[in-house]
């Protein structure tokens, strides 16, 4: 095992998955993304290698390399589309293509992350549709509940195709049913009790672990704008099913922002390493970044008084949509700035550390 420094703990063995089944590889990956905290926090930016600010499908293209000479470290990505049977993501990346990426990523040394913007099961509408009581409804013993397990069974056969050179399944970062506590998904705090949201995500964990024998993920709990502890941790579902804690919050007012940051940070820091997990903001941004300076006034002084594991910005999805600059954006020259402070891990900075223990496992 490593040794590595977060929170309160100094010295101490990395701790396990929440799976104890789980692969060498996520095994590796999570006690090496343990032994990092405190080097630096790990940036992530979501479907980076599929397109960009006025270009898509380009070969070996990402507008982060684009302005730093280096690919994030860390890659999201939906499922969304797949529990339909779809060829193509919830943003029109071919699931064949989606597949390809994620073996590019981990074959560099990099980290996948998957959220899952799923219909909803009762109705077939989008995730946004919070019309029914539907988390009631798929539950076991709920009137819809084959329905949902159809769903959980086209993800678990997708998420089987993600294989390494050797066969080995690839190690993703799973974040079903992310920021929970809003408003505006069918899983949110405002469609169902948290008993039966715990219910919810129990019975995801353990029939994708347990019944289709996925051992190659690492569940995060991601959570949207919350104002004390309690509030975190009131649907969180055990620490038997979670290995990462985190929260999801945008600047939609520079002013307010940065201190209401900080403080779900802070909060998110002491819970993590109350529970022996990692702690995350699991998406941020500022849509169009209209500060040239975003970067290293706001984020950056932050980032540097704790002690996290990842910070993922959002998509840029063209000139009306971005959270990431591209070459001439206003604050490009601050992102290099943010990217050179030596407190930021892109790829450049995990492509030498074997955070797979891909060396050491084929002894």
């Amino acid at each position: 095992m490593f040794l590595f420094l977060y929170g309160t703990v100094a010295l101490g063995q990395a701790y396990p998955p929440a799976d104890k089944q789980a692969t060498p590889e996520t095994r590796q990956l999570y006690s090496s993304m343990q032994r990092l905290v405190g080097s630096g926090v790990i940036f992530g930016h979501h479907d980076d290698l599929a397109y960009g600010v006025g270009w898509r499908g380009d070969k070996d293209r990402s507008d982060i390399k684009s302005v730093t000479g280096s690919y994030p470290a860390l890659y999201g990505w939906d499922l969304s589309g797949i529990e339909r049977d779809s060829s193509k993501d919830i943003n029109s990346i071919p699931f064949k293509q989606q597949r390809e990426f994620v073996k590019e990523v981990y074959e560099r040394g990099g980290i996948n992350t998957f959220c899952w913007h799923l219909n909803n099961p009762v109705n077939g509408k989008t995730a946004w549709d919070t019309s029914q009581n539907t988390v009631r409804q798929i539950i076991p013993g709920g009137a819809n509940h084959e329905a949902y397990v159809i769903y959980l069974n086209r993800v678990a056969q997708y998420i089987k195709t993600l294989k390494g050179d050797e066969g080995e399944p690839i190690p993703i970062l799973f974040r079903p049913f992310h920021e929970l506590t809003g408003n505006w998904f069918w899983w949110c705090k405002n469609t169902c009790s948290a008993d039966e949201f715990k219910a919810l995500w129990r019975f995801t964990i353990d029939y994708l672990r347990d019944v289709k024998k996925l051992h190659n993920l690492l569940i995060v709990y991601s959570v949207a704008d919350f104002n004390s502890e309690t509030e975190f941790l009131e649907r969180y579902p055990g620490d038997a099913y979670a290995d990462v804690v985190g929260f999801d919050s945008y600047c939609r007012n520079p002013v307010i922002f940065p201190k209401e940051f900080e403080k779900r940070v802070a909060m998110t820091e002491t819970i993590a390493t109350q529970h022996h997990k990692l702690g995350a903001v699991a998406e941020t941004g500022y849509d169009l970044i209209p500060q040239p300076d975003w970067w290293t006034s706001t984020l950056l002084p932050i980032l540097s008084k704790y002690k996290l594991s990842y910070l993922m910005v959002w998509r840029n999805a063209g000139l009306k949509q971005y959270f990431a600059p591209y070459p001439g954006q206003a604050s490009a020259d601050d992102f290099n700035r943010f990217f050179k402070s030596g407190r930021i891990l892109f790829q450049n900075g995990i492509s030498n550390q074997d955070i797979y223990g891909k060396h050491l496992l084929k002894k």
